[in-house]
């Protein structure tokens, strides 16, 4: 872990951030191995063993392809022509997309302006 890595945090409208106590001054005067063993110590962040690691889920890459755009799940499923129930099944696990359906995504993933342009009303 290095102090320059970047992390994305996602607020949900309405949600109200809340102050933090990290004294950043301290944070930027240490080596990248006093971080390490300050992160290792905190009893909040130890590392995962391997069965509480395997017993967690996975976020789905649908639900993380929707996010990263910024979209509810009626948002993209109109956006992308996708039925909503389809949408949530693939985010919640209970089905996955088949191939035709991962060509859209990952289109979407590549280009998501240029496919919703295609696929708005003006295009049909």
């Amino acid at each position: 872990m290095k102090k320059t890595a970047t992390t994305q945090v996602t607020v949900k409208s309405g949600d109200r951030r809340k102050p933090g106590a990290t004294d950043w001054t301290k944070l930027a005067a240490m080596t990248d191995e006093q971080v390490r063993t300050a992160a290792a110590r905190d009893p909040d962040a130890l590392p995962l063993d391997a069965t509480r690691l395997t017993a967690m889920r996975r976020v789905s890459r649908v639900k993380a392809l929707r996010e990263r755009l910024g979209l509810t799940q009626a948002q993209f499923a109109a956006a992308y022509r996708l039925p909503l129930s389809t949408l949530r099944d693939w985010e919640q696990q209970r089905s996955i997309p088949d191939a035709p359906a991962r060509a859209l995504l990952l289109a979407i993933e590549r280009d998501p302006k240029r496919v919703r342009a295609l696929l708005s009303e003006s295009a049909a």
